[in-house]
């Protein structure tokens, strides 16, 4: 097993980065691409349409969150493990993280029968436009197993370091889903069409193919975890390191539904254009997001092995260089927000009145991108070091405690409407970004600080 591993603490670091995250970021960019597809075939069905997967976005974007979160936990567990040889704690990992997501499924299934329709209320008067959002909502919560099975065995894979059989799995379901939404939503090749329950439908398709395709690539050779019926145990120290880490990391992720039906609520009082503007632009960050979480994903296998392994120096470079390449990536997004707001915002037949709204969200949001590297980088360094705690706080002050509060002062105190929210962003970023900084200056006294001797 050790063969299978310790590359991630032999390789030169940039080149080991790049291996690990080039993979995740190209999948990402996919997923990004298929998350805006989405919207842009929904649209083709109206502003009203758009409206109705905007609401459904917080609940949809919870599966992902929990499913993430967890993932994220069993993949620090195991590569920490790994890195120490403890062949047997990462194999027990693997195994719990699986029982522990296959609970979560049942509890989101409960979820989807229950509380799709009193939620979705609270954001729409307008009958048609809550119809829409709960037969979508309804659709991913319920058929939520697949997309929560599949992030689990993304996380283990990646926890062992096979970034390529991720990026394989990953693409296989956007392409299905790329594929049917068309044949779903407009009713094509004889099948009926669905439309927005379609969008949905073909979603969790992809979801369950992909999770299918992970347990046939796991049964065809032997990985450096195994999955044994006889390390499901109860062991409290692993579920503890499980959860230490992917609770916060899950409530890190939530936050950004909590946030849309926070500000989605703001924003239905001044007018529900805005409300779409803000679907639009979250759908739309994703594809400068996700390739930047490729790096994160990419960086913390690495960091997790290296830490197991007491190689502080190797965690570091690794550090140093990730912050390097997401802001590499931040920069190309906020040139295309700035410069190119009415092109992106014609892919979803925008009228005038969304087209000139979005332009100026899009190029005030924007200037948030670059320094929010350091927050999103920072996040995932203590998430791979085990700190869940001090990735959550950064994370809070990004999408929560700073931007909420702002929000409700700009638009109602300072009379600024829609553009107080827009504001509010790059403010958050800033504020948590320099926390991020503080904190990972003060973690172990700072030895994993990546400037020291940059």
């Amino acid at each position: 097993m050790e063969k299978n591993n310790n590359f991630m603490g032999t390789r030169p670091v940039f080149p080991l980065l790049m291996s690990m995250s080039v993979p995740m970021m190209l999948s990402m960019l996919i997923q990004s691409l298929y998350n805006i597809i989405d919207s842009i075939y929904v649209s083709r069905l109206g502003t009203q349409a758009l409206t109705a997967v905007s609401l459904a976005y917080p609940l949809q974007n919870a599966i992902v969150s929990v499913a993430v979160g967890i993932g994220v936990g069993i993949s620090s567990a195991i590569s920490i493990h790994l890195g120490s040889d403890n062949q047997e704690k990462a194999n027990r990992a693997a195994v719990i993280g699986l029982a522990l997501t296959i609970i979560h499924c049942v509890l989101f299934i409960l979820a989807g029968i229950f509380i799709t329709h009193p939620f979705l209320s609270m954001f729409t008067d307008n009958p048609d436009v809550l119809e829409s959002a709960c037969i979508y909502t309804r659709i991913v919560l319920c058929f939520s197993f697949g997309s929560l099975l599949q992030i689990a065995f993304e996380k283990i894979f990646q926890g062992i370091g096979e970034m390529k059989v991720t990026m394989y799995m990953l693409t296989a379901g956007c392409i299905i889903n790329i594929i049917l939404d068309p044949i779903l939503i407009f009713g094509l090749l004889g099948f009926p069409a669905m439309g927005v329950a379609g969008a949905a439908v073909a979603t969790v398709i992809g979801q369950v193919c992909s999770f299918l395709l992970y347990v046939a690539a796991y049964r065809r050779k032997q990985y450096a975890v195994q999955l044994r019926l006889h390390d499901l145990v109860f062991d409290r120290a692993v579920i503890k390191q499980i959860y230490g880490v992917g609770i916060p990391s899950s409530i890190m992720l939530l936050l950004p539904s909590v946030l849309i039906s926070i500000l989605n609520s703001i924003l239905t009082a001044i007018s529900e254009v805005y409300v779409a503007v803000l679907g639009v632009y979250f759908k739309l960050q994703t594809f400068i997001y996700m390739p930047a979480n490729g790096i994160v994903q990419g960086m913390r296998p690495i960091i997790g092995y290296n830490y197991g392994a007491g190689k502080r120096e190797r965690v570091k470079k690794t550090i140093r260089y990730s912050l390097l390449s997401a802001a590499c990536l931040m920069l190309i997004g906020t040139g295309l927000a700035l410069l190119l707001p009415g092109q992106i915002l014609s892919l979803f037949k925008a009228d005038t009145e969304l087209m000139d709204a979005g332009i100026t969200a899009l190029r005030v949001i924007s200037a948030g991108f670059l320094v929010s590297s350091v927050g999103l980088i920072y996040a995932g360094v203590f998430e791979a070091l085990g700190n869940g705690r001090s990735s959550l706080v950064i994370s809070l002050l990004r999408q929560f405690i700073i931007t909420v509060p702002l929000s409700l002062i700009l638009t109602r105190a300072a009379g600024m409407g829609a553009l107080g929210v827009w504001i509010s962003f790059p403010a958050g970023e800033l504020c948590a970004s320099a926390a991020a900084v503080f904190l990972l200056k003060r973690y172990e006294k700072g030895v994993f600080n990546p400037f020291f001797n940059f």
